[in-house]
């Protein structure tokens, strides 16, 4: 539900600051996630995905920007000595996916064929990762839980349009960080630091 109702209050606002708008760019792009757990032995992953969004334009710079994006499921392990009796000894594999949805002001550069831009994007996220290692623990003798989370989620940083037409232009590349804020009852860290890249389309209006 809560997933829902941030794309929603997002949606909403966008459609309620669409008729301030002098420009409308729609977008669909491949998208690579470098994703890092704070679970310690535990490896990084690599996604592979993609989504789509809108950038809604003010005074030719200025503009506000909806990003989801949605990464199919991959592996990933984690090595253990033994957390008490919740957790035995071993190492353990899942898999996972991702979803991001993200709102943001950005900020261009309105060159003639070449747009630079910057973007501040905050909202949600969703994994199935670690509801599925806690069954993976749980599996072999474990005691753990870990309810579904949508934690606060901000992406930073920015990229490069270039024009090939009048409506169309291709993003070359957006780059990214991400900060994501899962928690899991092993590690008192909560914050993972994750890398974003973001490429495809663009159809202008």
């Amino acid at each position: 539900m809560k997933i829902r109702r941030t794309i929603l209050l997002g949606t909403w606002l966008l459609t309620g600051v669409s008729a301030f708008a002098q420009r409308a760019d729609v977008f669909g792009a491949y998208s690579y996630m470098h994703f890092s757990p704070t679970l310690a032995n535990s490896n990084s992953r690599s996604f592979n995905g993609g989504g789509g969004g809108a950038d809604l334009y003010f005074l030719k710079i200025l503009g506000v920007k909806a990003d989801f994006m949605a990464y199919p499921s991959t592996g990933f392990t984690f090595t253990t000595s033994g957390v008490g009796p919740a957790i035995p000894p071993g190492t353990y594999t899942a898999q996972g996916n991702l979803v991001t949805y993200l709102f943001g002001p950005i900020l261009r550069i309105p060159l003639p064929l070449v747009k630079p831009f910057g973007e501040v994007l905050f909202g949600g996220s969703q994994t199935t990762a670690y509801d599925n290692l806690a069954k993976a623990i749980n599996a072999n003798g474990g005691s753990i839980s870990f309810s579904s989370q949508h934690p606060f989620t901000l992406a930073a940083g920015g990229g490069v349009d270039v024009s090939v037409s009048h409506h169309v232009a291709i993003r070359v590349g957006e780059f990214d960080y991400v900060l994501t804020k899962f928690r899991n009852p092993l590690t008192n860290n909560s914050s993972q630091n994750n890398f974003r890249y973001v490429g495809g389309i663009v159809l202008k209006f």
